[in-house]
C-alpha cells in the first residue's frame, strides 16, 4: 500500500543546519534538498543571513524561494514580495555608536556586506591566526580563504539606506547587554549564531520582525496552511519559527534552548540531520 504524502513547505535556516561549523553545505543535505523538491514539495531558505552573504555553492542546489535577514525579506523564485529596512536615523546611531567604542561590526544588505574598519583583520585573526607574522597561517588564508572574510566590503560610506540589520563581534569593552540596552528603542537584540564571533556577539534586527512574521506572508501568499510547515534550525533566532511551524526539528548540534521546544531533534548537519529526517517522514 503507498501512502501519498501531501505536498509540504519546507523552511531550513543556513549557519549550524544546511551549512556546517565550516560554513559548507554537507553533501547528504544538498541531496535532501533536492529529492524533496523533484517529489513536489516547496523548500525555502529561512537564514539570518542577507542575500549578499548566501554564496552561489548554496544557491546553486536549488531552492524555492529566500527568506533572509531574519525575516527582513522574502524572495519568491526571484521575485521579492517583501522587504524591510532599518531607518537612515537608526543605521547613523549604531555605526556612530559602535565605532566610539571600538565595536568590530557589519551592515548587511543585499547588494553588500559592509565592514567597520578594523573588522576584517579581527576577522583574519581569529579564522586564521597571525597572518604577519607565521607563514603557515598566512598559506591558510592564500590557499583556502574564508569566503564570509572575502565577500566583505571595507572602506565603504556607512550610513546606508539599504541596511537589512547589523552584525556586531564580541568586544572586551562593553557588554551585549549594554549594547541591548543602548538599542532598546531601535532594534530587537539577540546572540550571534556564529560561535567564533564570541558568546557576546550579537545581531541588531528590525523590531518585531523575525522568521515566523515572513513565513506568515508567505504562506498567505502562497495559499498553503500552515498545518503543512516544517521547519530546520539550530540556534535561538528560529526560536518564533518553531513556535509557528507545524513540525519543528531541532539539529543535533542544535542551542540547548532550541531543542527544548523543537518536535523533534536530528541528528547534526555532518551525520545528514537533514537528509535523515526527511526520509523519516517520507518526503524522500
Amino acid at each position: 500500500m503507498v501512502v501519498m504524502i501531501s505536498r509540504k513547505i519546507i523552511f531550513i535556516d543556513v549557519d549550524g543546519t544546511l551549512c556546517n561549523d565550516d560554513g559548507f553545505v554537507p553533501e547528504s543535505a544538498a541531496i535532501a534538498v533536492k529529492e524533496a523538491r523533484k517529489n513536489g514539495h516547496l523548500v525555502y531558505l529561512c537564514t539570518g543571513r542577507s542575500k549578499a552573504e548566501i554564496f552561489d555553492y548554496i544557491i546553486d542546489i536549488g531552492f524555492d524561494g529566500i527568506i533572509g535577514a531574519g525575516g527582513g525579506f522574502v524572495e519568491v523564485g526571484d521575485k521579492m514580495l517583501y522587504h524591510k529596512k532599518v531607518s537612515e536615523q537608526n543605521v547613523r546611531h549604531l555605526v556612530d555608536f559602535f565605532n566610539e567604542h571600538n565595536v568590530n561590526f557589519y551592515i548587511e544588505s543585499n547588494g553588500g556586506l559592509y565592514a567597520s574598519e578594523n573588522l576584517i583583520h579581527e576577522l583574519e585573526k581569529i579564522f586564521y591566526g597571525d597572518i604577519e607574522n607565521d607563514q603557515a597561517t598566512k598559506c591558510k588564508k592564500d590557499n583556502n580563504p574564508n569566503n564570509f572574510i572575502e565577500c566583505l566590503i571595507s572602506g565603504q560610506y556607512m550610513y546606508r539606506d539599504d541596511v537589512n540589520k547589523a552584525c556586531f563581534l564580541e568586544c572586551k569593552d562593553i557588554s551585549f547587554e549594554q549594547i541591548k540596552e543602548e538599542f532598546k528603542n531601535e532594534f530587537e537584540v539577540i546572540h550571534c549564531t556564529v560561535p567564533a564571533f564570541g558568546d557576546d556577539s550579537g545581531e541588531l534586527g528590525i523590531p518585531n520582525i523575525h522568521k515566523a512574521t515572513a513565513i506568515e506572508i508567505l504562506l498567505k501568499h502562497l495559499n498553503i496552511d500552515v498545518k503543512d510547515t516544517i521547519a530546520f534550525g539550530d540556534g535561538m533566532n528560529d526560536v518564533e519559527m518553531f513556535d509557528l511551524c507545524k513540525l519543528s526539528i531541532a539539529m543535533g548540534n542544535a542551542k540547548a534552548g532550541l531543542k527544548e521546544i523543537a518536535d523533534e531533534i536530528a541528528d547534526s548537519h555532518d551525520e545528514g540531520g537533514i537528509y535523515n529526517s526527511l526520509k523519516k517522514h517520507g518526503l524522500i
